[in-house]
């Protein structure tokens, strides 16, 4: 028999049941669109977090003031342990460091001429939006004069603009106050997104460091972090033992001694972040998986099923002179043909549904070409593997025992 006669005749033997058929290809489309939907979930979680810590900036490196040691054990502390004196030491003496900027947080009641609103503001150097690869949209940034100066100007991120002047005025130029300081719009940012917490980045007023911390918080020299920027990605570990070197030289901490400071790469927060979107994935995919493999289950019950019905018939085609090869080969075929069958339709759910938790979740999805190979794949190695033992059943059956079948 000919591949064109075997197909020909596995579609008329699914096609005499045809509700059953469907039924069995069921397990395989949930399976398989369970996957297709998992992985894009995956995958645009993965492009997600790589996105929002590439909007961190390039080669950005950390440095967070307040690590303390309790019981042996590293922890985290409020406590400011770092200077602007520090900040500028790093850029003076680390040569693998090629811009630095100090910054201190604070939040408050920001008012203008229209509306008000409660936002984030962030102090930084001139260099703070270069290391942070941000830049202007609208107007300009203020410059090492204004922070030598303390002058009270500032950016605004988008969503702040937006909603400070709602009525479409150009914020360039205008007068806000925070916390009843009088400050002037020097520009408007080019908009960054969701953070990797969750959180608006757009939801900021940023300016010079010195501003923030003799007028809009109580302690002018202390700095809550220092962000530095790497002469480039190579030269980003050696920029951590440099500035690792100098703060415990300027910070008398002894040999042995703990760090009164923390640091942490670029690197390092895409790589916890891939961890974390990995493992969840691999979490969701063997969920899916199981439901695969129940399909296949369901695809060897329904052909077992099928070679009993069919006991007569197939003692008719070996007594006609069909071999065992082409028995086993037809109900092969069948098999395979429910799971790649399931196996598209189940691609076409799983693409639907991607789309759909986009639109109604707002969780990024992408559908790669490789999960779409990876599915038919799958669907294909289901069908033959749990439609093999069915087959060749049906091949080794005796033809005279079989022609006496009722």
């Amino acid at each position: 028999m000919d591949l064109a006669m075997t197909l020909r005749l596995a579609w008329r033997s699914l096609q005499r049941n045809k509700m059953r058929s469907t039924l069995t290809m069921l397990g395989v489309i949930i399976g398989v669109g369970a996957v297709i939907a998992t992985l894009a979930i995956g995958s645009g979680a993965r492009a997600s977090v790589q996105a929002q810590i590439a909007s961190l900036g390039t080669n950005v490196v950390m440095v967070m003031g307040g690590t303390t040691s309790a019981s042996g054990v590293r922890s985290f502390s409020l406590t400011q342990t770092l200077t602007t004196d520090d900040a500028e030491a790093i850029k003076r003496e680390c040569p693998a460091v090629q811009l630095v900027s100090p910054t201190a947080r604070t939040s408050g009641q920001i008012i203008s001429s229209s509306a008000n609103w409660s936002t984030q503001i962030q102090g930084g150097s001139q260099d703070y939006l270069a290391i942070r690869d941000w830049p202007v949209a609208d107007g300009v940034t203020f410059t090492d004069a204004d922070v030598r100066g303390t002058a009270k100007v500032c950016v605004l991120g988008k969503t702040t603009a937006d909603a400070l002047f709602p009525a479409g005025d150009d914020p360039v130029g205008q007068t806000i106050r925070i916390k009843d300081l009088p400050f002037k719009v020097v520009g408007v940012l080019s908009p960054k997104g969701g953070s990797a917490q969750g959180q608006d980045q757009d939801d900021i007023i940023i300016a010079p460091i010195t501003t923030v911390q003799r007028k809009l918080t109580t302690n002018p020299n202390r700095v809550q972090s220092i962000m530095v920027s790497a002469v480039s990605a190579d030269q980003v570990n050696d920029a951590i033992d440099q500035i690792t070197s100098l703060l415990r030289q300027r910070h008398r901490i002894r040999q042995g001694a703990d760090d009164d400071f923390m640091i942490r790469s670029q690197s390092e927060f895409a790589n916890a972040a891939e961890e974390t979107s990995r493992t969840m994935t691999l979490l969701l995919t063997a969920i899916a998986a199981v439901s695969l493999l129940v399909g296949g289950i369901g695809i060897m019950n329904i052909m077992l099923v099928s070679v009993t019905e069919r006991t007569r018939e197939i003692g008719i085609r070996m007594a006609v002179g069909a071999r065992s090869g082409d028995i086993r080969w037809q109900f092969l075929v069948e098999s395979a043909f429910l799971s790649l069958v399931g196996g598209a339709i189940g691609v076409a759910v799983g693409s639907a549904s991607s789309g759909l938790i986009t639109k109604l979740a707002r969780w990024p999805t992408i559908v790669s070409p490789l999960s779409v190979i990876l599915a038919f794949v799958f669907a294909a190695a289901i069908g033959i593997f749990f439609g093999y033992y069915p087959a060749r059943k049906a091949s080794r059956l005796d033809p005279i025992e079989a022609l006496r079948y009722e």
